[in-house]
């Protein structure tokens, strides 16, 4: 499950979503959900050295429910589910002669999930800390289409420890909060293991809330010889990379509301070179 998140870049998500996640459990018996829609389409992508080379170009659409749960005020469950995930390769054709190079191909299936527990450490203090464990479930397809490169998923079954350190105050009407995070990200299936970091800084006024994020990966080297080494998949080992993800929510009522989120990447290595869009509606009760 190493890049749904990815130029927003699970991430594949790791699922950091508005006015949710951070270092905040959810309190006891309180729900939020969210059902998103996450799309990229890339015709360049990093190669492993951090340059940017193009490619055919190439599609990854996730449409997700997310959703967290307080089983206490400390504890919490945290479910992601990509329940359709396609990925595509669009068709190529002459620039000179308009004659079908190759065909294009997609691939459509469930995506690769991610189940939580998030324990909050220290809370209702001024600054709030979790620790969460992730388990990553090989549910999507990793070896679609005719030459097997269309992926919905990595195929292997990883296993995430995250710290998340946060804050939230009060100026005037404004309701600024911050989370600092970082986590280890323990791979199988011969895939080098990950450190992942994130900043995550906001603002809520009225009903309004702005969300800027940054957050990174770095491969630790430690698996096989790169089986993926293109570039041209979400999911090829030794993924590496730093994107930025502002995101704006506006709240109709207190339990509803909407969210528009883009993604981009300052550096890479191995993952696509384009943005990244992600819309979606959360309800809290």
């Amino acid at each position: 499950m190493n890049s749904r998140l990815v130029l927003a870049v699970f991430l594949i998500a790791s699922a950091s979503t508005a006015m949710a996640g951070g270092g905040w459990p959810q309190p006891k018996g309180k729900v939020y959900l969210k059902l998103s829609q996450w799309w990229v389409i890339s015709d360049q992508h990093f190669t492993n050295t951090g340059q940017i080379d193009p490619n055919l170009t190439r599609g990854a659409f996730n449409t997700s429910i997310y959703g967290e749960y307080g089983f206490t005020d400390r504890l919490t469950g945290i479910l992601y589910f990509p329940f359709f995930s396609r990925a595509t390769l669009n068709e190529q054709v002459s620039g000179t002669t308009g004659m079908l190079i190759s065909e294009g191909d997609a691939v459509n299936s469930v995506g690769d999930a991610d189940i939580s527990l998030k324990y909050g450490l220290i809370t209702n203090k001024p600054i709030v800390v979790s620790a969460s464990l992730t388990l990553g479930l090989p549910l999507g397809n990793d070896s679609g289409g005719r030459d097997g490169s269309l992926q919905t998923g990595d195929g292997e079954f990883n296993q995430m420890i995250t710290i998340d350190v946060s804050k939230s105050f009060k100026i005037g009407d404004l309701y600024p909060f911050l989370t600092v995070s970082a986590g280890f990200n323990n791979r199988t299936n011969d895939y080098s293991d990950e450190f992942r970091y994130g900043v995550e800084g906001g603002i809520t006024f009225k009903k309004f809330t702005g969300i800027l994020r940054v957050y990174g990966i770095k491969s630790l080297q430690n698996g096989e010889e790169n089986f993926n080494a293109m570039g041209t998949s979400l999911f090829a080992n030794n993924v590496e990379y730093m994107s930025f993800s502002p995101e704006l929510a506006y709240n109709f009522t207190e339990s509803l509301g909407i969210s528009a989120s883009y993604g981009t990447a300052f550096s890479g290595k191995l993952i696509y070179a384009n943005p990244s869009y992600s819309v979606g509606v959360f309800l809290k009760f």
